[in-house]
């Protein structure tokens, strides 16, 4: 990507409707309206551009966050947002969110996994992140970061967030409002893997909460048997099918070095707003191949699950679970000659969901470009 200047921010929200798309419109989909929203540049500062989250302004502008990536950093460096006042016809230039060359007092930050999230009680956009001091490889030891927005993400003002957490976390997951007789709280899963640098680490998927978005502890984790070890992480919460209840489908990988991965979700119930879990297990329905999915809950009660079919992040498919029905069979959302991963959905209206998913344009290559499309299900 090219260097991102205020001048040019100011340039891309002046000519924001001229902006051209890229349609994918070759390639086999169930998904529609689909919209080349970024790529990178190949001879820029990152390479790589990653993991979208997608949330609405208004009915006709919608707002993704993404990750650039350094060169010669793993899962660091920048965040920024696109926008759309068209329902997704077009897409400005990147806003910057999170700058790796701006200082916050003495440090130099890094940033990724960004998530978008608007409640419902307040008229601003937030944007959480990951940051990890900018002189590290990776971002295995980063903390919770956020930035708020109260114009539809053309600006963005960050925050210092108050944390009773103090270890290290990875963000992937959206955050799910609760609301029980003690009030609102707001959930979000996150994951860490302290194994990559420390022999004597764990990898295990967790928790947070807070009633303010701005103070945030440690609620719980969710357990794994110790006698079939998976490292459970990247999990996504949603809405149970009674008062109460969550559920959490995650990604699963291999939790020391050799073991077989699972090839498939691993999934858990609470049925006390998220206060305690269930023990995590492995469900044959939902195939997980080292790579995040999706997870969520309409407003006809139907479940989604979109994930990709092989450990090469090719194809991406879905499943649907209607009310009091078996998971229905697998069904293609987005592939053909490219590389696909990392979906992010929200419900537009009843029945269909605004998509959100790196991608690229060459089966070689992969997190290359940021799609947006619209999936109606039956």
């Amino acid at each position: 990507m090219k260097k991102i200047t205020k001048q040019a921010v100011r340039g891309a929200l002046v000519a924001f409707m001229a902006i051209s798309t890229t349609h994918a419109d070759k390639t086999p989909s169930n998904a529609k309206d689909i919209v080349q929203v970024d790529a990178l540049q190949p001879d820029g500062a990152h390479n790589k551009i990653w993991q979208p989250f997608i949330v609405k302004w208004t009915n006709k502008h919608y707002l993704i966050s993404y990750g650039l990536q350094l060169r010669g950093k793993v899962d660091m460096g920048d965040v920024v947002c696109s926008i759309t006042k068209d329902k997704g016809k077009s897409w400005s230039p990147p806003i910057m969110i999170f700058n790796h060359r701006v200082p916050n007092g003495t440090v130099r930050y890094a940033y990724n996994n960004s998530v978008l999230f608007r409640a419902s009680s307040q008229d601003i956009i937030w944007c959480f992140a990951m940051r990890a001091p900018a002189h590290f490889r990776d971002s295995e030891d980063a903390n919770l970061c956020a930035a708020y927005s109260g114009d539809g993400g053309s600006s963005w003002t960050p925050v210092e967030l108050a944390m009773d957490y103090h270890g290290p976390l990875i963000t992937c997951g959206g955050i799910v409002p609760v609301n029980d007789k003690s009030g609102m709280r707001y959930l979000l899963g996150v994951h860490r893997n302290t194994l990559r640098h420390d022999p004597a680490g764990d990898r295990q998927q967790f928790v947070l909460e807070s009633r303010s978005l701005l103070r945030w502890k440690l609620a719980n984790y969710i357990p794994v048997n110790p006698e079939q070890p998976a490292w459970i992480h990247e999990g996504n919460i949603a809405p149970g099918e009674a008062p109460g209840e969550l559920r959490v489908v995650t990604r699963t990988g291999a939790y020391k070095s050799g073991e077989q991965r699972p090839g498939v979700a691993y999934t858990a119930v609470s049925r006390d707003f998220g206060r305690t879990w269930s023990m995590a297990k492995p469900d044959p329905d939902l195939p997980n191949f080292q790579s995040k999915g999706f997870f969520g809950k309409d407003s006809l009660g139907q479940y989604i699950y979109v994930y990709n079919d092989t450990p090469a992040r090719e194809s991406l498919y879905y499943k649907i679970k209607k009310p009091g029905s078996a998971w229905s069979e697998a069904r293609l959302f987005f592939g053909g000659q490219t590389r696909n991963s990392y979906p992010t959905f929200i419900e537009d209206k009843p029945g269909v969901w605004l998509c959100v998913w790196d991608s690229s344009n060459d089966p070689n290559i992969k997190r290359s470009v940021i799609r947006f499309g619209r999936l109606k299900v039956d």
